[in-house]
Parts: C-alpha cells; structure tokens; sequence
C-alpha cells in the first residue's frame, strides 16, 4: 500500500522550501517533489552492498592462559550499559591473562534493580562460549575470598598498552576488583581480534536467560500478528532521562522544577545548572512524544501503522502521549502485548523488563529512537550487525527548526514537510558506513568521549564484505 506523502509541483514549492529552510545549520537539505512512499521504501532494509557478520579469530589466537588470577567486577548502570561493559571486561581479562569471575550486576543505579547474572543472562552459554578465549567462573575459589584485592577504577576508553602496562598489579595481588565496568576500553585503535571478541561477548556470549528469550519471541510473533509489520520505538521520554539532560521543552512549569530538584539531589550527576533551550538548539534533548508523531507521520508511515513502545514509565503519561496517538492510535506498550501473568515475575525488574524492550526492537522491521542514549547506540549496533536493519536516526538538531516553525504554524504538516524531513532523513536509515572518529577541534582524553561508540557501529572490524563500495548513511 502506497502512501502519498507529497502532492505539490512546481517553483512555488521550492521557493516555499528554501524560504523555511533558512537558518538551518546542516547541509545536505535540498528541495524538490517527493512522489509516493512504497511500502519498500517504509519497511525494507537499506542496500547492505553485501556486508555480513565476521567474528572468527585470526589464525594467530591463541587458547587462554590459567595462571591463576582473577578479575572481579561491578557492572554499573542500566541493562545496556551493563552489557557493553561486561564485554569490555571480557577483553580487559583476555589482555591481562586473567579468569573473570561472573560479574556482580548493578543494584543501586536510577532502577535499584535486585536481578543477579543468571536472571537476565543464560550463564552457562555465557561461560562455555567464550571458552577458548576466556576463562570465566561462577565465584572466586573459597581460598582467594579473603585474600586482600587491589582494587581498581581502570580509566575511560583505553587502549591495548594501558592493560598490558596494568598486569604490573599480579606481582603483589592475585585478585583485581574493577568498581566500573562501562566504557572500559577505546573504541578505535584496537587490534582485529580484540575487537572482534568484543562481538563475541556482546552478539554470541551474552544471551538473555530461556525465560527472557522465550517470552521476548513470543511477544514478536504476537505483534508480527496484528498486521505483520511494526515499528519499534525507544521513546526517551522517562523522568530520569529529562532531569538528566534538563529538557523541559513542553512540560509545564510544575514538571519542570519537579525535574530540576530531581537532578539537584541526585549526587552522582555532576551538572546541576541547564539552560534547556540551549540543550534542545543544540539537539541533545529527547524528542517529545508530540515531535517524533510528527516525525514518523512526514517521513510518510500511515495513521494505521503498529508502534510499539520500549522504554519505561513516559513522564506525564497519557497527558504528553496524547498528540502522539492522534497520528498513530495503534500504539502498544508491554502490558497490552504480554498478559498479566507473563509479566508478573518481572515486576520490579527493570533490567529484565528491558531485555524484552531489546529483543522486540532488535527483531523490529522499523527500529527509532527519540534519543541516542545506551539502549538506543547498542539495538542499533546490533542491528547493523545482523545487516543492517532499518534504523532511522533523527537528526535531533535540525528537526528543531521545523518543529518550531510547525508550532509557530509558519509550516504546516503535509506534503512540504514531508519533503524536508524525507530529504534530511535519506541517509539516516541505518546503512552500511565506517564507524566515525572524534569530533574536530577536540583535545586531549576528551576526543574519545566523542567518537563514535564501538557497539553502536562495528564496521569495519566486525561487519565484512568483499566489495570495496560502501555507502556512506
């Protein structure tokens, strides 16, 4: 089923656009007549130019060494940031020689999530995949539990010669105790197979616990029968994630100061003071539920598409989602999906409950996020991976200037709206490209922050073709 998203012809349209798109700080924008959407062009995956999955070690790996240390560890933050950074300890333990013992799972952070490892993980897969690189055991020999550990916080985005440099602590200590496990290693510079077990552990070792996956599948295979296709949704617009950020755009005043006394009593969040319209002009506030309504409506998806949303409580609930289910009243969230019975063991459980979030956006024919957060970098990293599934980022610091000009209604939602956001979003589907470097102009330790992540695109380590075109999304 076509969807006709723009109907004008002619100069006048394009006078009209290159008027609206005045003041835009990106480049790339052009005007001219978008036809109509094919279902292809809604659903289908990029051209992937023949990339697929490659994580086999090279000729040279060798076996792991038992030498009788230990590697202990804290996963800090939320399910995803656990995940990226237990497979970054798998390589720090492969680096310094060491056995890792199962990690202990983080049970203080915003969720106070009590889940262990083997909750959320399949334990035995975790082990016995990683077998011939890694040794890894459920709990330190009874002997080693008292003995006294050196204990570490390993420094962000490292590379190879800080860990070979750091098994300088065996000479007095047989256990080290890592207090974070996140962003633990560079996200370029490494060597092929480095890089490649960190696909290993993230895509192959790390597989949610039977009771997870075999809920999470279910849940698909229910949402593929309601209509066969759906979008998943990461809609970044919890409590949490507004403070943090100090986005308040459409909230009322109450909302906001509720926002602003949360981040000022959360003691671990460095940055009180936020000029929230400065973060939003500068394109690091999540979209609102209203915005990425409009969003998916230009980009051309029908009223009657099925949107599923993975991500926890909406801040306001029905109150900010109501102008969203106008253009898309098809709308489902866990509870609707699953039955009350299948989601009671995971009441209180947020890691787990996100784990279901995962699976069904990884498996979704559409995948979107109103925000590049953990979860939103790692199902898109994933999905590239599997090949390069369609993932349509938006271009978060552009849109505003058409959102405000649509509020402001210098700019209506029809056909020329659609014509500029299709045009700024052609080559945001999630297509195959090298990971990206550092940002320009930034100095020092500081530039890592700002490359692109290693879990949110693993190309070209991971991710192999023997064509040597790639295009460029």
């Amino acid at each position: 089923m076509g969807v006709v998203v723009v109907m004008s012809l002619g100069s006048a349209v394009c006078i009209s656009c290159v008027k609206i798109l005045e003041g835009f700080s990106g480049g790339g924008i052009s005007c001219g007549v978008v036809g109509e959407v094919s279902d292809g062009q809604l659903w289908d995956a990029p051209l992937s130019y023949g990339f697929h999955p490659c994580v086999k070690p090279s000729p040279k790996y060798k076996g792991p060494q038992e030498l009788g240390r230990y590697i202990t560890v804290r996963s800090n933050g939320g399910l995803n940031q656990m995940r990226t950074g237990i497979s970054d300890m798998i390589v720090v333990a492969r680096i310094m020689n060491a056995t890792l013992v199962i990690p202990q799972l983080d049970k203080k952070s915003f969720w106070r999530d009590s889940s262990a490892f083997s909750d959320i993980f399949d334990e035995f897969h975790f082990i016995t995949t990683l077998q011939e690189d890694v040794r890894i055991v459920k709990e330190l020999p009874k002997e080693l539990e008292s003995v006294p550990r050196a204990r570490k916080h390993f420094t962000s985005w490292a590379g190879m010669s800080y860990y070979e440099e750091m098994t300088q602590l065996w000479n007095d200590h047989q256990v080290i105790h890592v207090a974070k496990s996140d962003s633990r290693l560079a996200n370029n510079d490494l060597p092929l197979d480095i890089q490649r077990l960190r696909c290993r552990a993230l895509y192959h070792a790390l597989r949610f616990s039977t009771p997870i996956e075999d809920l999470g599948k279910k849940l698909v295979e229910r949402l593929r029968s309601h209509g066969g296709k759906y979008i998943a949704l990461h809609l970044r617009y919890e409590k949490d994630m507004l403070s943090f950020t100090g986005c308040t755009y459409g909230l009322t005043d109450a909302e906001a100061e509720e926002l602003r006394i949360m981040r000022e009593n959360t003691n671990h969040w460095k940055i009180k003071k936020i000029d929230s319209v400065e973060q939003r002009v500068g394109g690091f506030c999540p979209l609102t539920p209203k915005e990425v309504g409009i969003f998916l409506r230009a980009l051309g998806y029908p009223q009657s598409t099925l949107i599923y949303i993975a991500s926890g409580e909406i801040y306001g609930g029905s109150t900010h989602l109501s102008e969203f289910k106008t253009r898309f009243p098809n709308l489902v969230f866990k509870d609707i999906v699953a039955t009350p019975e299948e989601l009671k063991g995971l009441a209180n459980h947020a890691s787990q409950t996100a784990a279901l979030d995962y699976i069904i956006s990884v498996e979704s024919d559409v995948f979107v996020s109103s925000y590049s957060g953990n979860m939103a970098r790692a199902v898109e990293g994933h999905r590239r991976f599997l090949g390069h599934r369609k993932t349509i980022t938006p271009d978060r610091k552009n849109l505003v200037d058409v959102f405000d000009k649509v509020e402001r209604g210098e700019l209506n939602e029809g056909s020329l709206l659609s014509s500029i956001v299709t045009r700024m979003h052609a080559n945001r589907q999630g297509g195959p490209r090298k990971r990206g470097g550092s940002l320009p102009g930034v100095k020092g330790r500081g530039r890592f922050r700002t490359e692109e992540s290693f879990y949110e695109n693993p190309y070209p380590e991971c991710i192999c073709s023997s064509k040597k075109h790639v295009q460029r999304t």
